[in-house]
């Protein structure tokens, strides 16, 4: 029993000298610490030199993405359109289905001869609904890209004479909760764009 309390005593010794001596150095690391992160910070500060657009106000004055828009909106019209033409030419033959059942205009077999081709056009309707979103879908993906894409090919060649670091992209609920002012190049941008897609365009 004397060996374990001995042992207790010099395990507890050392804990307590190591807390004393944590305690007492501890404040210099922190300061260290501090100041080598504020003199790092000024480094990164002065080295590093960006900038931002805010994407929002730039597809808001991009006449690309107006066009681009109108295209999609019009295809999107037109498949619309031919969904609600063909939906109501189903509509009309259901009807016209259950008025002759109901009057005992049909046969049985003639009666059933008209769902199976009822189903099948039902079948037919929901596919080329499935297939117009699936259009519509891709349409808007590659808009999306043509946007980008001549965004990003402007950008380049703009910053071979600015020689910023980084361009960011800033927008409304994006991971950027503040901006400086000073830092937005959004309007020399928006300017830049619609002066190489209006040359585009002729």
């Amino acid at each position: 029993m004397k060996n374990v309390s001995l042992i207790i005593n010099i395990v507890l010794g050392i804990a307590v000298a190591v807390l004393y001596v944590l305690h007492f150095s501890t404040p210099q690391i922190q300061e260290e610490m501090t100041y080598n992160q504020e003199e790092q910070g000024e480094r990164l500060s002065l080295s590093m030199d960006i900038v931002y657009v805010d994407f929002d106000t730039l597809l808001n004055n991009y006449d690309m993405f107006f066009d681009l828009q109108k295209q999609f909106l019009e295809k999107q019209q037109m498949l619309e359109s031919e969904l609600t033409r063909d939906s109501r030419s189903y509509e009309r033959r259901v009807a016209d289905y259950q008025d002759k059942v109901q009057k005992g205009l049909v046969t049985r077999s003639q009666a059933q001869q008209l769902e199976i081709e009822l189903t099948q056009l039902q079948q037919e309707l929901m596919q080329q609904r499935d297939q117009y979103q699936r259009e519509l879908m891709e349409e808007e993906q590659v808009m999306n890209r043509q946007l980008q894409h001549s965004i990003n090919n402007f950008l380049a060649e703009y910053n071979e004479n600015h020689k910023f670091q980084y361009i960011l992209s800033y927008s409304f609920g994006g991971p950027f909760l503040y901006t400086d002012k000073s830092l937005n190049i959004t309007r020399e941008v928006i300017d830049g764009l619609n002066s190489e897609y209006s040359k585009k365009r002729r």
